[in-house]
């Protein structure tokens, strides 16, 4: 029994040809994939983004509620490792830099053997001192170390996806005729920034005169249609060399005899959003479908049927013990995932699951039956209570700071610790929060495009009664409940319903914001808020339009924080954007 297993990251769904028949993206690997696998049309992600949706790949099952990005912790169970010690050789092939951070430096040695491949998006890599390097900050420092990447890339053959896939394969050629393996290759790409090489651009020809735009901020789009047009061929041909690296795994599965005893599993940990609802990227707006709603495609010789559709309602959760019933293992009591081998069979379309859980810690809890989606925001702009709970205190590229660990207290176990107590840790909202966009209801089956949020106060507590039973069937702290409003126990009434108190607020958030051109006072919108406020006149104008952003004499804003940069991570509606451009133009050329 061998399987490999082939991941990318913030794949979209909705752009390729097993799901779109009409899509501008060139990806006949992805077509052919669909011939020899059985496409499960509606896969959901759980927790994320890239750290914890690996986490479930280990653990099968949900950590948003309780960690943000961050290793494995001592108690969860892993994949690899349990798969190793059953005897089954696991290997991993990435160039994936999270996996050498912080954040993440407990997975890859859960499996026997691993290399890595360097160089993708601000990896540390190459050691090229620039003037005014050690005055950036920090998004600004990946930029740079971006561009320096680059330059030691000068061909597709030096690409860390092409290496990364060659590492991958060199593996499967060497033990093709061995048994008892599992192999994951994990692509970083179509992660942005879309860096590929020039065949690949060919492909999507395009009038552009702007300036270099192929890694979009995670916030709403402001730029002119022509750019955000460029940044969609930059995403498609990064795709298009994707599909090229499928079409390899897939050659050697075919010259090697492995479809009559390997698993193959395509997947990825989530999507990126390339202007649809008016946002770029994903975490700080509401999680979408085009960010949720995944591609996933598996070959499972116990009864898999090539070819075929699957509409059963499934997760990132039920990989890890769909790779443990392939070799044999059963499942820990403390998984939430569910084997896909009946789903997988020939007419296997009941649902593993009544509802799909799925969020990011400290943002919207969202829930789908696969017809309704169900996004809970925050009851209280505060978004409080945050809580952590830890054994291994590390963020993403930091530890926990002294501040962080100044109070935190010894928490009760959690039935899925394994007895042990964790670290409470207070968290703070920090950039992203639920309640600026509100509780949101859609009917997918009356709207699959997501655009126009219902009120319907039966659906949403029929919602709410789903997520507060998947939310307490995975443990989540009452904290969890408390930030949203719902009862800790019994089941919510219409007293506990947001939709329509925050239906507003939602809307006005749901508004894309107009193209900077549009707008008069550019300058302005994009001047540190901190310094508006010392013009009398300018002060003026914001404690007309945006008095809250004033009155509390800028200490909740970010450093160097703009209109603008508000705007765009929803804290200003459009409408506000566009109120207050047109009082400060007008103030402007009055004081002038």
């Amino acid at each position: 029994m061998r399987a490999i297993v082939l991941m990318f990251d913030s794949l979209n769904r909705h752009v390729l040809p097993p799901y779109r028949t009409d899509t501008p993206v060139h990806a006949p690997n992805f077509a052919r994939l669909a011939e020899r696998t059985v496409t499960l049309e509606n896969f959901y992600a759980g927790s994320m983004p890239c750290m914890p949706a690996r986490r479930e790949m280990h653990t099968g099952r949900y950590n948003f509620l309780h960690r943000s990005w961050g290793p494995l912790e001592p108690f969860d169970d892993s994949v690899p490792q349990m798969l190793g010690e059953a005897g089954v050789h696991t290997h991993l092939a990435s160039d994936h830099p999270h996996y050498w951070e912080d954040g993440g430096a407990t997975y890859h040695t859960r499996f026997t053997t691993w290399e890595f491949f360097r160089g993708q998006e601000g990896d540390p890599w190459k050691g090229v001192v620039a003037p005014g390097h050690a005055g950036r900050a920090a998004h600004g420092r990946m930029l740079r170390q971006d561009q320096v990447n680059r330059t030691y890339v000068p061909t597709e053959a030096e690409h860390s996806q092409t290496l990364t896939v060659d590492a991958g394969l060199h593996f499967v050629d060497t033990n093709a005729a061995a048994q008892d393996w599992m192999v994951q290759i994990e692509l970083f790409d179509p992660h942005e920034p879309f860096f590929t090489h020039q065949r690949y651009k060919d492909l999507y020809p395009h009038e552009y005169d702007g300036p270099p735009f192929d890694w979009p901020g995670y916030q709403k789009v402001a730029e002119p249609a022509g750019q955000v047009e460029h940044a969609r061929a930059e995403y498609a041909a990064l795709v298009s060399m994707c599909d090229r690296s499928l079409g390899r795994v897939l050659d050697a599965m075919d010259a090697h005899g492995l479809w009559e005893d390997t698993m193959l599993v395509v997947n990825t940990d989530h999507g990126f959003l390339l202007g649809e609802h008016g946002w770029w990227a994903k975490s700080v707006q509401p999680w979408f479908n085009e960010l949720v709603h995944l591609p996933a495609s598996v070959w499972d010789t116990r009864g898999g049927q090539a070819g075929t559709r699957s509409s059963a309602l499934v997760q990132t959760i039920d990989i890890a013990p769909t790779l443990l019933g392939f070799f044999g293992l059963d499942p820990t009591p403390d998984m939430q995932g569910r084997d896909l081998a009946p789903v997988l069979a020939a007419g296997g379309s009941a649902d593993l699951h009544e509802g799909a859980l799925f969020g990011v810690h400290g943002g919207h809890v969202n829930v789908t039956d696969g017809r309704h989606v169900y996004m809970r925001g925050a009851v209280e702009a505060t978004n409080a209570p945050i809580e952590q709970y830890t054994l291994m205190p590390t963020h993403m590229r930091s530890r926990f700071s002294l501040d962080d660990l100044g109070a935190w207290e010894p928490a009760e176990p959690f039935g899925f610790t394994k007895g042990l107590r964790t670290m409470r840790v207070q968290g703070t909202s920090g950039w992203m929060n639920p309640w600026h966009h509100g509780t949101l209801l859609f009917d997918l089956q009356e709207d699959p495009g997501q655009v126009r949020p219902i009120a319907d106060d039966a659906v949403e507590l029929r919602m709410a009664e789903l997520l507060c039973r998947v939310m307490r069937e995975s443990q989540a702290p009452a904290s969890q409940f408390q930030r949203l409003g719902l009862p800790v126990e019994g089941d919510p009434g219409t007293e506990h319903l947001l939709v329509r108190a925050q239906a507003d607020r939602a809307a006005a958030v749901l508004e894309p914001l107009p193209a900077l051109a549009e707008l008069p006072g550019g300058d302005l919108l994009e001047t540190p808020l901190a310094q508006l406020v010392t013009d009398p006149a300018l002060r003026a104008v914001l404690e007309r339009h945006v008095p809250s952003l004033v009155q509390t004499e800028l200490v909740a804003v970010p450093a160097g924080a703009s209109l603008l940069s508000m705007a765009r991570t929803a804290v200003l509606t459009a409408q506000q954007l566009r109120a207050v451009a047109d009082d400060l133009a007008d103030t402007g050329r009055r004081t002038q």
